[in-house]
């Protein structure tokens, strides 16, 4: 099966390199990703903060995986917030390799007392890697013993493609809702290896609520509340759309997402988290059960998010802490 799904890749590179476009990975559980999502959140919590994600789509056969790690902190003489992020994104069983580097500034502005408006902007390196020895291609199938034949297919002259990427972002929130915008790829770099293949600009829209349950409360001493968000993606000619709904008890909260792209009902998502209250760390589960025309015999796909916020560095002079939607 592997070699089969290798084959039709190649197929599609090789051969219809001028129609097919490069495509960035994606996150079920984006707010567990905030750099990612959106450069602006850079320093949305006061505290220095650590992210860590990973993404295995279709285990059955262990073809797309995604790793990220971001660190980022507010920084009071900036007015505003660092990050660095380094991803991590596997296709083929690593017949093809995205490898990315960024760094982010968010600027911090208090508009009213009640209003906060962040705009962010992200400079970064990416480096795509062909495995080319992964590949497999139809004129080395041989109708009795398989891939056996040498190709006549041949390897680009370099196996590595490197870019300079720019994103920029904005976010606009309350204590009650938050919404926001952030465009990736704003220079459409060519990361093509036969023909020039630009890399699609992408928009990032999101949105959502905070809605407080039971008894009317202090916002950081709310334990219990409902978080309904919506996030629309478009990159290229593809479009994609995913909503979910979010309960949250206590230290534990759990939720259901829909996800449904340009052509197709893509999957139903199941979300699960473990936060302390009093804690400084937080673990997220999802499970993407898929609903579009593959059913779920590829397995779906498992994501795993941690967060850990480091302790707050005593500074002289008094700052106050920004009140950062509770993602």
């Amino acid at each position: 099966m592997n070699k089969k799904l290798l084959t039709l890749t190649a197929i599609f590179v090789l051969g219809l390199g001028s129609m097919l476009k490069a495509q960035d990975a994606h996150f079920s559980q984006f707010y567990a990703n905030p750099i990612y999502l959106n450069p602006a959140f850079a320093g949305t919590s006061k505290c220095p903060r650590v992210s860590l994600n990973y993404r295995n789509q279709y285990p059955v056969l262990s073809i797309y995986q995604t790793y990220s790690a971001t660190y980022d902190q507010y920084v009071e003489s900036l007015n505003g917030g660092l990050a660095i992020m380094l991803m991590q994104d596997e296709a083929g069983d690593g017949a093809f390799a995205t490898t990315d580097v960024a760094v982010a500034y968010s600027y911090h502005l208090k508009a009213s007392r009640k209003f906060t408006v962040l705009a962010g902007f992200q400079a970064g390196y990416r480096q795509i890697n062909l495995n080319w020895n992964s590949f497999t291609f139809p004129d080395q199938i041989d109708p009795y013993f398989g891939f056996v034949r040498e190709s006549s297919e041949v390897p680009p002259g370099n196996n590595t493609a490197g870019v300079v990427d720019l994103s920029a972002g904005l976010i606009g929130y309350t204590e009650k809702f938050y919404f926001g915008v952030a465009a990736s790829h704003l220079t459409s770099p060519d990361v093509g290896f036969f023909v020039q293949d630009k890399l699609p600009t992408k928009i990032a829209a999101h949105a959502g609520l905070i809605i407080p349950l039971g008894r009317k409360r202090l916002y950081t001493d709310l334990q219990n509340y409902l978080l309904p968000n919506v996030v629309y993606q478009n990159q290229g000619p593809y479009n994609q759309l995913t909503s979910n709904i979010s309960f949250a008890r206590g230290d534990i909260s759990g939720g259901l997402g829909y996800r449904v792209s340009s052509f197709n009902p893509d999957a139903i998502v199941i979300l699960l988290g473990y936060a302390p209250i009093e804690g400084q760390w937080g673990v997220g589960y999802s499970y993407d059960f898929t609903v579009s025309g593959l059913n779920n015999d590829l397995g779906g796909a498992h994501e795993i998010s941690l967060n850990y916020r480091l302790p707050c560095r005593t500074v002289r002079k008094k700052t106050k802490a920004i009140n950062c939607p509770k993602f």
